[in-house]
């Protein structure tokens, strides 16, 4: 813990040198990514900095309630800044076009808490631990004496609550639970998180879901599911790439499956893999890694170009040799 304070320590020195910012984080933003910009740029503001939000993406259907006032914005043309702060992003590639609008700057720092972080910034603050970025915006916002006001507190409920799988996944910590406490206390609204999250889906989306259930298969004595999703099922379903956040969890949740596996066609032959592991001997981080990709141990991903049918033989036959080699692993660690 005393390696991570100096490591905030650091950043605060580095921020405070500045005026002029810009918040980014990856395409396709989830509720870690935009609950952490936004958190960060309206606590930038408070301190009375000069503060953009940008992302490639827009913010998806269910969390626009976290950006009333429309902070994130797509950049339209290059500025300077003082200090450009990624927050959530593996890799600078994991931007995507915001890359191009930030060169004109004197120090970029990189906040993130995957493993796989390439370490791209001048300033680098990587804490595989922990299980969201939100929860270091948060630590940092505390460090400064920032004040937490409502909407804050409502976008770092929503980043801590969604990269825990609402605090399910084992990577919540008992320190979760506290800042999550903490954030209510402060007056995140939990009946409008919880509303917006996950109790209001639009039709389209579980349209989508229900193709999924048609269509997914199993294989390796059912430990392994997957299923595809392809521009034809979105124009079926009147569904949009937005409405594919969390659709996995639905396969991954059924009893026998340990690891499930979605691939997307983003166009022809370039295919999006999203991979989740419900067993500690499985990390589907490693099994990105041997694509280009990355995560974390039970959630990870990667960007694949090819044929579809080779790729897909390729990732379920990377799943089956590592459940395979968790297995081997557990039996000799139990003897």
């Amino acid at each position: 813990m005393k390696g991570a304070s100096k490591t905030i320590a650091r950043v605060l020195e580095e921020i405070r040198k500045h005026q002029r910012f810009c918040i980014i984080g990856h395409q396709r933003p989830d509720g870690d990514c935009i609950g952490s910009q936004i958190a960060l740029t309206l606590a930038l503001q408070n301190d009375a900095r000069d503060v953009v939000c940008w992302n490639q993406d827009p913010v998806p259907h269910k969390l626009q309630f976290l950006d009333p006032s429309h902070i994130m914005s797509c950049p339209t043309a290059e500025q300077p800044f003082d200090c450009v702060i990624a927050v959530d992003s593996a890799s600078l590639d994991r931007v995507g076009e915001v890359v191009d609008f930030i060169s004109h700057r004197k120090v970029l720092i990189n906040i993130d808490h995957h493993a796989s972080n390439t370490r791209y910034g001048d300033l680098n603050w990587i804490a595989p631990a922990e299980p969201s970025s939100g929860e270091l915006v948060y630590r940092l916002l505390k460090a400064a004496r920032w004040p937490i006001k409502n909407q804050i507190a409502d976008c770092l409920f929503t980043a801590i609550s969604t990269d825990t799988g609402s605090f399910q996944y084992p990577t919540t910590r008992p320190s979760t639970y506290v800042i999550a406490g903490d954030l209510v206390s402060k007056g995140a609204d939990l009946s409008t998180i919880c509303d917006e999250v996950y109790q209001s889906y639009p039709l389209p989306r579980v349209k989508l879901l229900k193709h999924v259930y048609n269509q997914f298969k199993l294989t390796n004595d059912n430990e392994i599911a997957y299923f595809w999703l392809r521009p034809a099922d979105y124009h079926r379903t009147g569904a949009t790439r937005d409405d594919t956040e969390g659709l996995i969890d639905h396969i991954r949740n059924i009893e026998p499956v340990v690891v499930a596996c979605l691939f997307e066609e983003l166009e022809p032959e370039v295919i999006r893999i999203s991979l989740r592991s419900k067993s500690p001997l499985v990390n589907v981080s490693d099994i990105a890694k041997q694509f280009s990709g990355g995560g974390h141990k039970a959630a990870a991903g990667a960007r694949v170009t090819g044929k579809p049918m080779t790729i897909q033989r390729r990732v379920v036959k990377a799943i089956r040799s590592a459940l395979k080699e968790g297995k081997q692993a557990d039996r000799i660690s139990s003897r």
